[in-house]
């Protein structure tokens, strides 16, 4: 199976700064962002932290259409969002798109976990930079306090750092973006295979994991070229010549 790298950087004892098990990723104009184990990338200098593709009640919209799937993936979602914020003192959450699944997982309870969970985090700001779902699932209620972007959106002004969520260039900027719910098949050498979420780079362009926990991977929707980052149980590692 193909080795996997841990950060080229010496570790030191994990900080808000620098959680556990992160990687540093340092872009062209010199920002140092860190690569979270937990699905989400850290800007320590904004204080920002960054999801993508959270799907909110996908799992209650496949059981309105009477799908038997899992239960209990809000709570899972909000408790790992909880353990983010805290393990990073975040004061800006900021979703890349696809907030919401569908219209049918909008259901009274799941709005009433999400408004116990923004209470809970009231001094964080949060933003949503619109996707393709929530075009036509619908956005948060008014009262969940989340302001909406359109795409491409600077959360920073003044720094060439862009949020999206569909991967696009914008000249001179990094654009970090969700969509492609991208993974890495690692192969070893028993014909074996493992699927891990990945982050994607490129000069310009940062795609993260999904975050959503009843939401799939692609492993074939890599951006040609991007350099892999894995995540690998409780690390994020570099997957040589991905």
């Amino acid at each position: 199976m193909a080795a996997l790298t841990s950060p080229t950087t010496a570790p030191c004892p994990p900080t808000h700064a620098n959680p556990a098990g992160a990687c540093p990723l340092t872009l062209p104009c010199g920002t140092v962002l860190w690569l979270l184990p937990g699905r989400a990338v850290w800007w320590p200098e904004a204080r920002s932290l960054f999801v993508a593709d959270v799907h909110f009640g996908k799992a209650a919209s496949f059981r309105h259409a009477g799908q038997p799937v899992p239960t209990g993936t809000t709570a899972d979602n909000i408790a790992r969002l909880d353990a983010l914020l805290t393990a990073t003192g975040a004061q800006r959450l900021v979703f890349l798109g696809d907030f919401l699944h569908a219209r049918g997982g909008a259901q009274p309870a799941l709005w009433q976990q999400l408004r116990a969970w923004r209470e809970r985090h009231a001094q964080v700001a949060m933003d949503l930079v619109l996707g393709n779902h929530d075009h036509h699932a619908g956005t948060p209620p008014a009262d969940l306090n989340i302001a909406l972007q359109e795409e491409p959106w600077t959360p920073v002004p003044g720094m060439p750092l862009r949020a999206a969520h569909h991967p696009q260039a914008v000249a001179g900027h990094t654009v970090l973006s969700g969509h492609l719910h991208p993974s890495v098949v690692l192969h070893g050498p028993a014909r074996d295979r493992m699927r891990l979420p990945c982050f994607a780079w490129q000069p310009g362009l940062l795609v993260l994991p999904a975050f959503g926990a009843f939401t799939g991977t692609h492993a074939n929707a890599l951006p040609a070229g991007a350099q892999v980052y894995a995540i690998a149980g409780t690390r994020v590692v570099q997957v040589p010549g991905g």
